[in-house]
Formats: C-alpha cells, structure tokens, sequence
C-alpha cells in the first residue's frame, strides 16, 4: 500500500502521508504557485515538479528527499528555429503554433538510470538521459508532416500529455495529443506513427470523424501487466484497445456519462478501469450533482458507480486529465477536483474518504513510493 500522495495544486505541492490514523497532509511546497504536473520516480526516489511561475515562465525542481529540500534542473528548452523553417500554422486560429514551452503537461520516467520524457504545451516532446539536468527536443515528431494537423482542445495550442513506456520493449512508447490522436514509436523516438482505427470525433464534419489525426484523447492508460490494452477517455466518449493503440472500440454502455477526463487502470488487471464522469463538454460539472466513480472490472461490458463517501448533493467537482492515480496496489486511489477536494480509497474504490475541502484548484494527483 502506498503511503504518500503528492498534489500538485494551483497555490503549489502538497504531500499527504498515511499515519496509523489515516491519511493527513504533512507539508506544503512552492506555495502560492502553480505546480501542473509531478513525477515520483520509484527508481531512485527522487520527486520532480514542474512549477508555473506565470509572467516568469515554467520552472523544473527536483527533491531527493521527498519534498524537503529542492534543487533547480533544466527545463526544457526549444532550440533556434532554422533560418529556413515553414511555420505551422494552428488550422484553428491560422496562428503559427510558438516555438516555446507554454506548460510541462506530462512527465513521465523512461527506460534506464535517469531517464526522462516530458510532454509539453505546444506538443513538443521532449527527453532526458541525466536526470533532467538537460532536454533536447526529440525532433522526429516535433518536424512530422502530419504535426501541420494538430491543433488545440481546451488549451490554445495542441499539448503532449500522455506519455507510456511499454514495460516489455523500452523501445516502444506512446503518446496521446489534444488534438491529434495517439502516437508510436517504436525505436526510442527516432521515427513515429499516427495510430488509432476506430476512435471517432464528434466535432468535425462526419467525413473527418474517423480521421486518427484530429482526435482529442483526454488521457489514455494501460495496466503495466498487459499494455496491450489500452483505456481512454476522449472528448467525446470512452474507448478501449486490445492490440496495442492499433483498433479501438467505443464504450456505449456506460452511465452516468461517457465524458470525462481522467482514467485509471489496475496495474495487475487490464479489465478493470476507473473513470470520473461529467455532464459534457459545454457543461463540466458532476453529473447530477452527484458525484461518482466508475468502475469496470469486466473490460467494459458492465459498470459500477461508486458514491460511497461521495457528496452526493449540490456537487459541482470537475477531475482534470491527471488528477486521478491508482496505487501499485491496486486498491488504493485518490482524486482531486476544480474546487479543491481531495478523497482517497483504500479498497478500489468501493468506499472514498474525503481528505480535505480546502485546497486550491487539483491539477494532478501521484502516488509516491
């Protein structure tokens, strides 16, 4: 069982621990400043944040010692645009999509010591051999012809953030883009794929819907014991893959809601998944005002909904993408809203204990070791 959780809020880090009375949170870190996205890397202990200093620009900090002490690393970087670059123009605004690092949205530890990739706002990825003391732009994708596609969801601009590194063949990762579907690559980075054959989107014309380019994954996940199935929770319903991100299959049977943001699979069991429903896209809040967790643990042919310590009036929580973790475990979870609530379960969610009400905004939610 996990024993701490790291949040990264819009007023800075917090970490919670599990004490012999439960869950309390221990220590507040960069407060008053956005952290977007953490990684508690498992192979050496270390704790990165990425820290939004607004008009100052995004900032990388990493702490050896779980949260006490921090020391800058590099962030990622753009480098010079050549003399002769074509600008790629955003095919909604007709701006040309920046040339610099808006907002760290995904990172993720890659294969071998101090490995890692960052995922970023507008759809650069980014690695790292040597602990993120450096980055270089991974420009196989960054120069795609097919990058001239992308464009962005809610943000401005198309933004990398899903990363997943096969356990099975370090070579092999994928990549999920709002908006452009869901990336291969199956050498390390050095070459990529669009993928995704059955994934539909509702917001272009019908001819469009199936186009793998324009669709808008919200977050894609897959249980480390079998990666060949694959979840996702799109803009526009729930999808599930059974070779790899090759085919998909659309979810038509779940209820309260078929939108939603965040997804979780069990690191041992590739059939059961959670997911957060809202009403929809014009109207993100809780779904009756009730909230609720659902649970498949049949590869989506049938789904429970889990509002056991849940608030279950006047509750009007949206979960982003990355505020939903599972432990390694597989029983222990947690989640954090818009509106600063955190809740946490320790038996795969059949029942949910609220932390605390009082936080700022959630923008992702990890499980430490």
């Amino acid at each position: 069982m996990s024993t701490k959780l790291y949040l990264g809020t819009r007023k800075g880090l917090i970490e919670a621990v599990r004490g012999t009375n439960g869950w309390e949170i221990t220590r507040m870190s960069f407060l008053g400043v956005q952290v977007p996205m953490l990684l508690p890397d498992a192979r050496d202990g270390t704790l990165y944040a990425a820290v939004d200093h607004g008009h100052f620009g995004t900032k990388l900090h990493a702490s050896r010692d779980g949260g006490a002490n921090w020391e800058e690393r590099a962030c990622p970087t753009y480098p010079p645009k050549p003399d002769d670059y074509v600008e790629v123009v955003n095919p909604m605004s007709q701006e040309p999509t920046p040339w610099s690092l808006k907002k760290i949205w995904a990172l993720e530890a890659g294969a071998g010591e101090g490995v890692l990739w960052c995922g970023t706002i507008p759809g650069g990825l980014f690695h790292s051999t040597d602990h993120g003391a450096s980055w270089r732009l991974v420009e196989s994708l960054w120069n795609h012809p097919d990058r001239a596609k992308w464009f962005g969801g809610g943000a401005d601009w198309p933004g990398i953030h899903s990363i997943l590194i096969d356990p099975r063949d370090k070579q092999r990762l994928l990549i999920a883009v709002s908006c452009a579907g869901v990336w291969e690559s199956t050498d390390n980075g050095a070459s990529w794929q669009n993928i995704g054959e059955g994934i539909r989107a509702e917001y272009v014309p019908p001819d469009q819907a199936g186009d793998p380019g324009i669709q808008d994954p919200h977050r894609i996940a897959w249980s480390v014991s079998n990666p060949d199935t694959i979840w996702m929770q799109h803009h526009n319903g729930i999808f599930v893959s059974h070779d790899g991100g090759k085919n998909w299959c659309e979810i038509t049977n779940a209820a309260p809601s078929a939108f939603g943001f965040a997804v979780a699979v069990h690191p041992h069991d590739p059939q059961t998944a959670w997911l957060i429903p809202g009403v929809k896209d014009e109207c993100r809040v809780a779904c009756d005002g009730a909230l609720c967790v659902m649970r498949t643990q049949n590869g989506g042919e049938t789904w429970e909904q889990l509002r056991a310590g849940l608030p279950q009036q006047h509750a009007y929580h949206l979960i982003f993408r990355h505020c939903l973790d599972v432990s390694g475990d597989g029983r222990t979870l947690a989640f954090g809203s818009t509106t600063g609530s955190v809740w946490i379960s320790e038996d795969g969610g059949d029942s949910w204990n609220r932390l605390s009400a009082e936080l700022p905004p959630v923008y992702c939610v990890r499980f430490g070791p």
